[in-house]
């Protein structure tokens, strides 16, 4: 048995996105409903917030003190220094519809971003959305693939397998991956979580090549072997958590972003925590900054 602790009491309405940023010994994560970048300090309790202007899905780093966020209202720069956001990329939907939702940069610097179908007003049915990569120097590309709810995200550390949920079918696959430039490939079912579990959210996989899944609204995370077969699982003390990632200088501690939208948090005070424990294996190294723009520009290619 894990002791899984509580790290920031945050009460966050969705955490998401946990990212040990090794070079500052920091971890930073975001708000989406409440939008907002966090950066949590474990060494001395540290901690900064950088407030943003619509619904944030995902975040990447671009090495020059500034961060790409993925805004519903568009792809935009954030410069750390002085909390100034610029839109590099408009929506490549319809923001009154979807939003952007969890994304990874890969070994070459592109940043994997997903989408979710989160109109602003009840009503539309349902329908499905674009992945995207983005480069500064290539700009958006629409990726093939959709879904109403991307999710999951994770690169093998050979960067031949990229993994992706579609969390509203309650499917995780793997695609064959040409980091090099051709991106996915061939698709195949690696699990599938029953409905009345939860649904896949986030996920980080490990040093053995074990995918490690958050189960949004089940209260645990998830280890599957390379096969896809069910190896453990780890109770938590919240019941919706969001994303999972190795951290700390050794990367054998997990973060935990989770949820407090729709819970009674009477009953459930740690909601919205971000939360971390040991879990006895070692996470692999990720990629966390987008290539850099040989002269500054940046193109929209939808």
């Amino acid at each position: 048995m894990v002791a899984v602790e509580v790290a920031v009491a945050a009460r966050a309405t969705i955490g998401e996105s946990p990212t040990w940023q090794a070079s500052e010994g920091a971890l930073y994560w975001i708000d989406i409903k409440r939008p907002a970048l966090h950066q949590y300090i474990p060494a001395n309790d540290g901690s900064r917030t950088w407030s943003l202007t619509s619904d944030v899905g995902a975040f990447a780093f671009c090495g020059d003190g500034s961060v790409i966020v993925a805004l519903r209202h568009g792809l935009h720069r954030l410069d750390l220094s002085t909390g100034r956001l610029d839109l590099l990329v408009p929506p490549p939907f319809d923001p009154r519809l979807f939003r952007f939702n969890e994304g990874i940069c890969d070994h070459t610097g592109r940043f994997w971003v997903g989408v979710m179908f989160d109109p602003v007003e009840a009503g539309p049915a349902p329908r499905k959305g674009h992945l995207h990569s983005f480069t500064f120097a290539d700009g958006l590309r629409h990726e093939e693939d959709t879904a109403e709810l991307h999710n999951g995200m994770a690169i093998s550390a050979n960067a031949e397998t990229f993994f992706l949920s579609h969390s509203n079918e309650e499917v995780i696959y793997k695609f064959d991956f040409d980091v090099t430039g051709a991106g996915l490939g061939a698709r195949s079912e690696f699990a599938r979580i029953a409905s009345d579990i939860g649904l896949p959210d986030g996920a980080a996989l490990d040093a053995d090549g074990c995918y490690w899944c958050a189960l949004h609204g089940a209260g645990r995370l998830r280890r599957y072997t390379p096969q896809g077969d069910i190896d453990r699982e780890i109770d938590l003390p919240v019941s919706k958590p969001t994303m999972c990632a190795f951290g700390g200088d050794d990367l054998e501690t997990m973060s935990v972003t989770s949820a407090s939208e729709g819970v009674n948090t009477a009953d459930e005070p740690l909601a919205g925590a971000l939360l971390r424990f040991r879990p006895g294996v070692k996470g692999i190294a990720r990629s966390y900054t987008v290539r850099a723009a040989p002269t500054g520009a940046y193109f929209d290619r939808r």
